[in-house]
């Protein structure tokens, strides 16, 4: 006899490359403007205002190469890509320092995170949470993730394409808070666990994505992310 009422939902689970086992996910956490100019496109000064966090819910987690197209998201008429630099832990992390943050990280891969930014600006002029904003059914996009061999990179080039076209380009060392002291302030305020992913940041040049959409992500070092954008759901 089950001790569920119903069955349990399954773990979101993510490739990992070069092993048969996935990787379990915990919790996703993100964290808003990250880079300088793209708090700037924004409307913000990133002298004045720091950057800060918000989560998505694990079963959030989209993977292309095993679901294929993504569903364009109801409730939106303005739907954002954000590349972003994931980090995957593999051991807890609370009130830790940052050479203690570190030596959590267990591997890394190429997100974005979708956002329906016209959602989001009605929540930001209410003074209300983001959450349907930012934390709705596949809106966390995820490429394979690369277990880590040898130290974490601190520099390298992300850059997004929509249908051949430019639009994001930074580098991983224009980060505000780099991972190490990333992971140090968010353990303050969470217990951080083994299969916690954490989406860094994204450099500026966000703007829209329509049904039929190809994109293309990537960041130096780590497997490309390709997403093709199916009609509404």
């Amino acid at each position: 006899m089950s001790d569920t009422v119903f069955p349990p939902p399954p773990l979101p689970t993510l490739t990992v490359v070069g092993r048969p086992e996935r990787f379990p996910v915990h919790r996703i956490y993100c964290v808003g403007q990250n880079y300088a100019e793209h708090s700037r496109e924004m409307g913000s000064d990133p002298q004045k205002v720091p950057p800060f966090f918000f989560a998505k819910p694990a079963d959030a987690v989209f993977e292309p190469t095993l679901h294929g197209a993504l569903p364009y998201p109801s409730a939106t008429e303005n739907l954002h890509h954000e590349v972003e630099w994931v980090i995957a832990l593999g051991a807890p992390l609370h009130r830790a320092t940052p050479a203690q943050a570190l030596a959590a990280v267990w591997g890394h891969a190429v997100g974005l995170d979708l956002t329906r930014r016209d959602l989001q600006a009605t929540a930001k002029a209410g003074g209300k949470p983001w959450d349907t904003a930012k934390g709705f059914d596949r809106s966390a996009v995820m490429g394979p993730l690369q277990p880590l061999a040898g130290v974490l990179p601190s520099a390298g080039r992300i850059a997004l394409s929509v249908n051949g076209t430019p639009r994001q380009q930074g580098n991983l060392s224009d980060l505000i808070w780099p991972v190490a002291e990333l992971l140090a302030k968010l353990s303050a305020f969470y217990e951080l666990q083994a299969g916690d992913l954490v989406f860094t940041g994204t450099p500026a040049g966000v703007g829209p994505l329509l049904p039929g959409d190809r994109v293309e992500a990537s960041i130096e070092g780590l497997p490309p992310l390709t997403l093709e954008m199916a009609p509404r759901v």
